[in-house]
């Protein structure tokens, strides 16, 4: 009997892996819960940023973009740059995508991950929370956003302890309803925290946006103010956009200074064009220098932060949300044992990754957000699924012809 291929992670990268293993006639269980990052933790009312060209999961077979979602589920097609996409259709199509093209999705937890001691072909042995052990050739992760939400420890002072704290991460809120009457400080200047603190305010609460350095809180052009004689790209006109979007063959070979800033810094911070308006008269932002510490007063929060004068100023609110971003740290994913994260070589936490995104361990492959520092920026976005899953899926099949 074949042993089949593991994939962790029922997200967009998920799922796309699957459908293209699965076309290839490879045997293959997928585990994890459709769309849940999405689903529960990003907020009621998001938008994506991406385009409707940006927003489909790839696949060999023909007729399931997001597109064909909307037909099939009889909602307004989107196509074009000038159509936002509510993150519940989004979810809606996700979740469609898997039914039609990765039917055998097991909802389970894989509990631990560890290289398989047997002798012979090389292997690995997993254990899921349902008590099942199995044994698989080859692991692919695509555990999303999972574990690796960054909160900056000038912010952890506060004692944040989840949602009911003084101090929580953005992914922590779907429903900002919570906050309606009260004070509110979003730290950040990126779509997460300029749309937070949108929807926060619209909800009823009284919102200040915390952006850490000089006109950091900008927005994108909209698409009819593109230049015009700049090479698309799902994400804007741009040579830079382009070349990241469609030849991320060579990005690996950077040097890794220059691969992790780019993945830092490419689209963002920035907020959707179409957010401005929402945005602005309805937020306050206060622009710092650094916010350098977070202690509670009565069991509310206050930020210390340093001034563009010098000095330093105490910020008060009922709450603050840390919309700070994700930070791929292998040793963060905790499902893989302690032995196999060790083999893994990494560059400043994230997985270093070669041809068709295996890893330093065979068999062993990283898509998704982690693979970001290897394959660039688009790794971020679900357009990236289109570079990714395939060349993942034909490496794994050579490897293990």
């Amino acid at each position: 009997m074949i042993e089949p291929v593991a994939v962790i992670g029922a997200g967009p990268f998920g799922l796309s892996t699957a459908a293209h293993l699965r076309a290839r006639g490879i045997p293959v269980r997928v585990f994890g819960d459709p769309m849940v990052s999405w689903r529960d933790h990003m907020p009621a009312g998001m938008i994506l940023k991406s385009t409707p060209a940006a927003s489909s999961l790839d696949c060999p077979q023909r007729g399931h973009t997001l597109a064909d979602y909307c037909d099939a589920a009889g909602v307004r097609r989107l196509v074009t740059d000038e159509d936002i996409i509510p993150v519940e259709t989004f979810i809606g199509y996700g979740e469609w995508f898997q039914q039609k093209l990765v039917p055998e999705l097991e909802r389970v937890r894989v509990v631990s991950v560890d290289r398989h001691k047997a002798e012979g072909p090389a292997g690995f042995e997993l254990k899921l929370d349902s008590g099942e052990s199995l044994t698989a050739r080859a692991v692919v992760v695509a555990s999303g956003l999972s574990g690796l939400a960054r909160l900056p420890a000038e912010l952890a002072g506060a004692g944040a302890d989840g949602p009911a704290g003084p101090v929580s991460h953005s992914s922590q809120h779907h429903d900002l309803t919570r906050f309606s009457g009260k004070e509110l400080i979003v730290v950040g200047a990126g779509q997460s925290a300029l749309e937070t603190a949108a929807l926060a305010a619209e909800a009823g609460a009284r919102v200040r946006v915390v952006s850490r350095g000089r006109g950091r809180v900008a927005f994108g052009a909209p698409p009819w103010d593109q230049p015009k004689l700049r090479p698309e790209s799902p994400f804007g006109r741009a040579w830079s956009l382009w070349a990241l979007s469609y030849y991320p063959h060579p990005y690996r070979y950077l040097p890794a200074g220059i691969r992790h800033h780019l993945v830092r810094r490419v689209l963002g911070p920035l907020g959707a064009w179409w957010l401005r308006d929402r945005f602005q008269g309805r937020v306050q932002v206060r622009e710092v220098a650094a916010v350098t510490g977070a202690d509670t007063s009565d069991g509310a929060p206050v930020l210390t932060v340093r001034t563009h004068e010098g000095g330093t100023e105490r910020l008060t609110a009922d709450h603050v949300i840390a919309a700070t971003g994700y930070r791929v740290d292998i040793a963060a994913m905790d499902f893989l044992g302690p032995g196999l994260r060790t083999r893994v070589a990494a560059s400043r936490g994230a997985p270093v990754l070669g041809a068709g995104y295996v890893s330093s361990v065979p068999g062993l492959y990283f898509t998704g957000l982690p693979a970001a520092a290897s394959y660039g920026p688009v790794m971020r976005f679900v357009c990236g699924t289109e570079f990714a899953s395939p060349r993942l899926a034909g490496h794994l099949a050579a490897a293990h012809a």
